[in-house]
């Protein structure tokens, strides 16, 4: 066998998702090794030198650095993976993509449609390997829902809709700002369950569905004045605590969508149903390794909803796990978009969502808002959907 090109990984961020990331790096040799490039761990960045030490040591990092800017410098980075707070997304993608390094970034791409138009621009200038961590795309059920659209089994789409819920943020005394809640300000975040939560929702929708072309939104905060972690002052809170909108995507059909952090009960409930012409698919994240779909041609007297237990070797993803019946689990959708992205460094193609495909979403969630401040519908600018029609693993 021919000798696999070594990715070297700059980790910038090791908070949540700086972890996912880096299991999917660390399981990627073992349950694709058929790929000819693959990943070592270089450096991970982070501001605390004890901490981020214990990071590298936890996950197999060769060195750390406490200044992002040390991480683009080195001659022995292949690739920048972004996994900070929502604001410096764009200056470091922009200073990565400059420096000629390979980039991998958390979602949302950016706070504002100016900064990823930036980013997208950045890396296209340059010329250099991007994508997004939309991580629920990488869900054998997600993925495989995807290709009962394209293969037409579902005829004409009429409905999407979708929602994910939380309750983490219902007490007033959560701070906004700071390390662990960072997500709570407006000025590192961007927007609230918009950008956060709703942003999953719309990849996922414009992928399986294509684009969303308007929007009618309402937002609401309800709890309006926090303190901030940082400073200790109470001050007014500038994020969505909850959105619902609707719209109209390309392809004539109607989209619901609904993200809250205050439905009791529910820490990650990520839902959504399709409803077409012939047949019906839905998903649940609480469920994830079944997909739920009717068939309006199945004989009268057994039509109904199935179950399809997504296990098998023949569907998306799974000839690499284990036998059928036996589910994987949230973690295993970084490992294949982390596959997924080497396998694109070995055909050639993109490995989707880019920036430039990131790009699109920002500008459906930055419409969402627009929406919900005017109170009118609000056009999206996306004419097209660059992912829509890629082809499927």
């Amino acid at each position: 066998m021919p000798s696999k090109k070594e990715i070297r990984i700059g980790l910038i961020g090791t908070g949540f998702m700086g972890r996912t990331h880096s299991n999917g790096y660390n399981r990627v040799p073992n349950f694709f090794p058929d790929l000819m490039h693959t990943p070592v761990l270089k450096t991970v960045c982070s501001r605390n030198a004890e901490k981020v030490q214990a990071f590298a040591d936890q996950w197999g990092y060769e060195s750390i650095e406490t200044d992002w800017r040390a991480v683009i410098a080195r001659d022995d980075i292949d690739a920048v993976d972004i996994c900070t707070p929502n604001d410096s997304h764009a200056e470091i993608a922009i200073a990565a993509a400059k420096a000629g390094k390979m980039i991998l970034c958390e979602k949302p791409l950016a706070r504002t449609v100016t900064e990823a138009q930036q980013m997208a621009d950045a890396v296209e200038k340059a010329g250099v390997a991007n994508t997004v961590w939309y991580n629920y795309r990488r869900i054998p059920a997600v993925t495989l829902a995807k290709q009962l659209i394209t293969s037409g089994k579902l005829g004409r789409i009429f409905h999407y809709r979708a929602n994910f819920l939380q309750d983490w943020t219902i007490s007033a005394d959560v701070p906004q700002g700071g390390t662990g809640t960072w997500r709570m300000d407006v000025d590192a975040a961007g927007s609230g369950v918009t950008g956060d939560l709703l942003a999953h929702c719309i990849d996922t929708a414009m992928w399986l569905n294509g684009a969303i072309t308007d929007v009618s939104a309402v937002t609401e905060t309800f709890v309006k004045e926090r303190m901030h972690a940082l400073t200790g002052k109470v001050q007014p809170v500038g994020i969505d605590d909850a959105c619902i909108f609707h719209c109209h995507f390309q392809n004539g059909s109607l989209g619901l969508f609904e993200s809250t952090r205050y439905a009791r009960g529910h820490k990650a409930l990520y839902t959504f149903e399709i409803n077409g012409e012939h047949a019906s698919i839905r998903w649940d994240l609480h469920d994830l390794n079944r997909l739920e779909y009717f068939d309006h041609r199945d004989e009268g007297i057994v039509r109904g909803w199935r179950s399809i237990h997504v296990t098998d070797g023949d569907q998306p993803y799974m000839d690499k796990w284990w036998v059928p019946g036996l589910g994987i689990g949230y973690e295993h959708s970084f490992i294949h978009q982390a596959a997924d992205f080497f396998k694109s460094l070995d055909t050639g193609e993109p490995c989707r969502p880019t920036f430039r495909d990131a790009l699109e979403t920002q500008k459906v969630c930055e419409a969402v808002l627009e929406s919900a401040t005017s109170r009118r519908w609000q056009d999206t600018g996306v004419e097209e959907f660059a992912g829509f029609n890629q082809e499927l693993v």
